[in-house]
């Protein structure tokens, strides 16, 4: 068996999260600084080990207000917790294209098993030779679980920013 080291193609993926907003809308985000390295055997995706980090001061709203306010100590506390992290620990394959990863993700030093599932697009050759591999990614998490409590009551009822937050990547690796 031979050992495949991929990195990620920054200028072909989007590391991306939604979150609801006074309980009716989403707010989407994402991150600018990401780093993400698979290791796996003859390029069988199932048996992969997925590393990934992203720089919490790259965190992008599209509002520079909210954005300061996410790196600040209410929120991701950026100045004490740099990098939010994820290791895998393991792979189900469900069907030829989709899997179930599990692994490691750390939010200002919380550490939590979570599982996300992955649609793999299978390998390609791009014009100068490189072989890539595609991947969507999707999953869900509680963000109070990982220390990121801030929140306001709203005058009808309910909180100004919801608990769950939906995580979305659309990931291009290039084979090393």
């Amino acid at each position: 068996m031979a050992k495949s080291n991929w990195t990620i193609d920054p200028a072909h993926s989007e590391i991306g999260f939604k979150v609801k907003h006074m309980m009716f809308t989403n707010v989407s985000g994402k991150f600018n600084d990401f780093q993400a390295t698979i290791e796996n055997e003859d390029d069988r995706f199932e048996t992969s080990q997925i590393s990934f980090s992203a720089q919490v001061n790259s965190i992008d709203t599209n509002n520079i207000d909210r954005d300061n306010h996410l790196r600040s100590a209410d929120f991701f506390d950026a100045e004490s917790f740099p990098l939010i992290s994820f290791q895998s620990t393991g792979i189900n394959k469900i069907n030829e294209n989709v899997f179930e990863i599990s692994g490691d993700l750390t939010i200002k030093n919380v550490t939590k098993n979570i599982t996300l599932e992955v649609e793999y697009s299978g390998l390609m050759k791009d014009p100068w030779g490189n072989i890539k591999a595609g991947i969507s990614l999707s999953g869900k998490i509680n963000r109070k679980a990982f220390g990121l409590t801030w929140n306001a009551s709203l005058e009808s009822g309910g909180v100004l920013v919801g608990e769950d937050t939906k995580l979305t990547a659309e990931v291009q690796f290039i084979k090393e």
